[in-house]
């Protein structure tokens, strides 16, 4: 019942990204849709041009996220790419756990940082990399370890490394669309001397102002708060995914207490790439974890769902 449980989880955490991937799309379509109104007072065609400007844009980043992402998370990350010489117990466990899962071996990154984390990136297991910090590497134990390197690789398993890049690129571009289009009004309408012809805005394209200013002050919020949640539940996924493929929850709940613990702050991290990481690595997030607007739950949580797992 459990595997059925976890599978089921799986195949709707999917069906959920797609959904959400692909209402997204929608609505950066609406609000070009909208904005457009606003821009071309009221102005069919114009508005037209402008949505579908805004699907473009949408697309061709997330096409482009799709393809290149990895590389530019790596790169931001400052993590360079490690052989089997260079650390061959560390191969044999990340090999013993891709056994496990059947997957191929991925690309393995070194961050030269001592605060403890790891992240996995890529858009399927085929084109897959993972990177540890030096500080993870050093201090858990060989069993520690190979149940961070399962939960990456669980990522990796479930595709989240593909959707985290894309919908976090659609919720940047969600953002700047937005940010824009609240700048150009409020220069538009206080930067210059409203004509006899403005002040009199007919009463729906006043309606249609007002609704895209709500939506541009709101919808970069609600968009993050979706993301947030969708990235909890694959932290709660990935660390089941772990134990099916360690058979040993000690090892994850070890290695999740000494990150708890762990006080140094990831310099290479920030904002755009917190959500990847095994904990988030800014720390004093940690204490809000329980937020909505948190990529992570928090560790005591992960803990005590683990200790159910292995009762």
């Amino acid at each position: 019942m459990a595997t059925e449980t976890f599978h089921t989880l799986i195949a709707r955490n999917r069906r959920n990204s797609f959904i959400l991937i692909g209402g997204f799309m929608l609505f950066f379509i609406a609000m070009g849709l909208l904005i457009g109104m606003v821009w071309g007072r009221g102005d069919a065609a114009f508005s037209v041009i402008v949505a579908v400007i805004a699907g473009l844009i949408a697309f061709f980043l997330t096409l482009g996220s799709y393809f290149g992402g990895s590389s530019v998370v790596l790169g931001m990350s400052r993590a360079k790419e490690i052989t089997h010489d260079d650390d061959p117990q560390f191969f044999n466990v990340v090999e013993e756990v891709c056994l496990a899962g059947g997957m191929p071996l991925p690309r393995i990154f070194l961050i030269n940082d001592t605060a403890m984390n790891a992240f996995a990136t890529g858009r399927n297991p085929k084109h897959a990399s993972v990177a540890i910090t030096v500080g993870l590497r050093a201090k858990l134990t060989r069993d520690e370890l190979q149940a961070v390197m399962a939960h990456e690789m669980s990522h990796v398993r479930h595709y989240d490394i593909l959707y985290s890049m894309m919908m976090a690129v659609m919720v940047g571009v969600l953002v700047m669309m937005c940010d824009i289009f609240l700048r150009s009004v409020f220069w538009g309408r206080s930067g210059r001397r409203r004509s006899s012809r403005d002040s009199k805005d007919n009463p729906l394209q006043i309606v249609m102002m007002i609704m895209a200013v709500i939506l541009a002050v709101i919808a970069p919020i609600l968009a993050r708060i979706i993301q947030m949640s969708l990235s909890r539940q694959r932290e709660y996924l990935a660390d089941a995914g772990s134990v099916e493929l360690t058979r040993n929850p000690e090892g994850l709940i070890g290695a999740l207490n000494k990150l708890g613990g762990d006080s140094e702050v990831l310099e290479v991290a920030n904002r755009a790439t917190a959500g990847l990481y095994f904990v988030h690595p800014i720390k004093k997030f940690e204490k809000r974890a329980s937020s909505i607007f948190s990529t992570h739950p928090p560790i005591n949580d992960r803990i005590a769902r683990l200790r159910q797992l292995g009762a």
